[in-house]
């Protein structure tokens, strides 16, 4: 039988993220699964785990991702962290199939599937592998300067074409499917997925799209526009976005908050869909409904259902 390999990615600037850690990777070994850290992260542990003997000798049975393993030889990704850590995580293993787990530790944690409170749980699903797999749609960006092909990147949540300067307006056109659409002075542009319509694009006034439906959105950040609305569009879509000669400033491109590149008036990005989704693991296969009154709070009480008999 071959070994089993779950890689761990945490926020090692959290100490609970770094003490959950210790808890997997005991659980991990107890089940003969083998560990894996990014060995950016491995020391951080170490130092956590100083005085600590017994998870000393635990950690010295981990690999290390790049030099004892690779990540084709991955099973699967245990993310202890927040959104931005399931990102990161997404981020390290972009070229592979393997599915990511998020545990929340941090505060609406969208991506996550269970919490700290249940992460006993969580570890014994993963070593009987009881968990589904559901594939994310997700970008592929590209930048032009002059005609040229400058950058390329992907996005799970969103790209976004920011002003670089607070006090100067972005000027941008905007097309769809190789036709203009329209042209608004605007602090930028967020071109986002079903899954990152709960991210920047929420907070922006965006639509949230369920993870079902297979689209892509754009959303104008304070555009000075009449007709500057969000909009939601096919998946086979190539949206545009160019930033004017006209434009007194330069803007900033941002993937998920994690990659960017510098945007001189005249430059474009281009975004489609990715033909790599992100896979995510998970334990249910209940109504998104349910995660959204449960991530945000929302107010259901008084709510009767349909019905004897609809």
């Amino acid at each position: 039988m071959s070994e089993r390999l779950v890689l761990i990615v945490s926020h090692t600037r959290r100490n609970d993220a770094l003490s959950a850690a210790r808890q997997v990777i005991t659980q991990l070994l107890a089940a003969g699964v083998t560990p894996v850290f990014p060995e950016a992260e491995l020391e951080e542990h170490r130092i956590f785990a100083a005085s600590q003997e017994p998870f000393l000798d635990n950690l010295g049975r981990a690999k290390v991702l790049g030099k004892d393993c690779e990540i084709s030889d991955l099973e699967l990704v245990m993310v202890l962290g927040g959104d931005g850590t399931i990102l990161k995580a997404a981020e390290l293993v972009r070229e592979s199939a393997t599915p990511l787990l998020g545990i929340n530790l941090g505060h609406v944690g969208f991506l996550a599937e269970s919490e700290r409170d249940g992460l006993d749980d969580a570890v014994k699903r993963v070593v009987a592998k009881d968990y589904l797999i559901k594939e994310r749609l997700t970008l592929d960006v590209g930048v032009y300067v002059d005609g040229r092909e400058v950058f390329r990147t992907w996005a799970l949540n969103e790209v976004t074409i920011e002003k670089s300067s607070t006090e100067k307006m972005l000027e941008v056109v905007l097309e769809i499917d190789r036709k203009p659409l329209t042209s608004f002075g605007c602090d930028g542009v967020i071109i986002g997925t079903p899954t990152g319509s709960t991210a920047y694009a929420f907070s922006a006034g965006g639509p949230v799209i369920w993870p079902s439906v297979e689209a892509i959105s754009v959303v104008p950040l304070s555009a000075h526009a009449l007709f500057a609305r969000p909009l939601v569009v096919s998946p086979r879509a190539t949206i545009a976005v160019e930033v004017l000669s006209r434009s007194n400033g330069a803007g900033v491109l941002w993937a998920d908050g994690r990659r960017t590149w510098h945007l001189p008036p005249g430059a474009r990005v281009e975004a489609q869909r990715s033909e790599i989704p992100v896979r995510l693991a998970r334990f249910r296969q209940g109504p998104f409904n349910d995660r959204l009154v449960k991530k945000f709070s929302l107010p259901v009480d008084g709510w009767r259902g349909p019905a004897e008999g609809n």
